[in-house]
């Protein structure tokens, strides 16, 4: 099973249907309706491999504006990350919820707008 973080906690996981891309997805390749479907999911092999935040950061400059959610071994000290990275939440494997408790992403979660230099910039 699978736990979804999102600003407010967590949430039992929900199996849901959507595409599923990789770090290694030609983002140029994808066919329209892949684009125009209402939520991606993008792997994560580990929490080591960043390219995953790529990837939202390029769905997102490209115009997407469906639900976009990270899956695998992410830590909660990537949580405010991958939103500024343009995720609106993060599937973990239960075994990551029970290490980081709900506590730990909160904690995350407060801050990831404040601490978003870009946004900063664009003010």
């Amino acid at each position: 099973m699978s736990v979804i973080v999102t600003d407010q906690g967590f949430a039992p996981g929900d199996e849901a249907e959507a595409p599923e891309l990789g770090p290694t997805t030609d983002l140029d390749a994808l066919p329209a309706e892949t684009l125009a479907a209402p939520m991606l999911r993008v792997a994560f092999a580990s929490f080591a491999d960043g390219r995953g935040f790529t990837v939202a950061r390029r769905l997102r400059a490209a115009g997407y504006t469906g639900r976009l959610r990270a899956c695998g071994p992410l830590i909660a000290d990537q949580y405010a990350m991958a939103r500024r990275a343009g995720f609106d939440e993060v599937e973990i494997p239960d075994e990551i919820a029970a290490r980081q408790p709900v506590g730990q992403w909160r904690f995350r979660a407060d801050g990831w707008q404040a601490l978003d230099y870009r946004a900063r910039l664009r003010a």
